[in-house]
Formats: structure tokens, C-alpha cells, sequence
């Protein structure tokens, strides 16, 4: 199961930061994913974190602003969202899948979201200009 949260109303510029709560997982064994979906867009992957190597993956429109992490202590995985644009505005959720252990999966490097296992109900991020 996973527990998305941390959305909320910021304006252009500002920071937010998601959590992802994964619970009844083996953790460890599965890459993690962000995925938006803005209204009237189809849904759209956003980071991934691979297991098998630590690498993360981000779409070219939030690279270099997003960063997704992880605690492996609380079972967390967070995006971190810096220098937020109106387009980002959209419901943000964390879905996961499982990893390949030994090398990357194909899904996690091209964050597909139609390969993931579990999604997690989303969480609202709204970005005013």
C-alpha cells in the first residue's frame, strides 16, 4: 500500500515536498515512482528511483528543479519540488514496481506509468501564478 501526501496551494517559484508512505512492500525490492496527471491530460511520469543501483530518473520538464529520495528507516520516498510553475499544477501520485534487482528496469528508466504495480491515491498540488 502507499500514502501519498504533502500536496497543497503554492504560488509560482515556491517549494513543496511529496511523501510517499509505502507500507505491507518489501521496500527495498521495489523502484518507486511520481506520476502527474493535470486536468484533462493524461497522466504522466514525472521520477523514478531504481533499486538496483540508487540511480533517479526525472522527466526533462522537472529536471533540475525535482529530486526524489528516500528513507529507508520510515519506509518514505519523497520528491522534493523547487521553483514550482503553474504547469505543475496537477495531482501527483507515487506508484510502485517491482525491481529487477540487478539492473535497471526498463519501466523505472522511462517512468512508465502503465508498468507500475500499486499506485497510491494522489494528492493535490496547486501552483498559482
Amino acid at each position: 500500500q502507499l500514502q501519498a501526501s504533502g500536496g497543497g496551494l503554492v504560488q509560482a517559484g515556491g517549494s513543496l515536498r511529496l511523501s510517499c508512505v509505502v507500507s505491507g512492500l518489501a521496500f527495498m525490492d521495489y523502484d518507486i515512482g511520481w506520476f502527474r496527471q493535470a486536468p484533462g491530460k493524461e497522466r504522466e511520469g514525472v521520477s523514478c528511483l531504481d533499486r538496483s543501483d540508487g540511480n533517479t530518473y526525472y522527466s526533462d520538464s522537472v529536471k533540475g528543479r525535482f529530486t526524489i529520495s528516500s528513507d529507508n528507516a520510515t519506509k518514505t520516498v519523497y520528491l522534493q519540488m523547487n521553483n514550482l510553475k503553474p504547469e505543475d499544477t496537477a495531482v501527483y501520485y507515487c506508484a510502485s514496481l517491482l525491481g529487477l534487482r540487478i539492473t535497471t528496469h526498463p519501466a523505472c528508466r522511462e517512468i512508465n506509468y502503465s508498468s507500475m504495480d500499486h499506485w497510491g491515491k494522489g494528492t493535490l498540488v496547486t501552483v498559482s501564478s
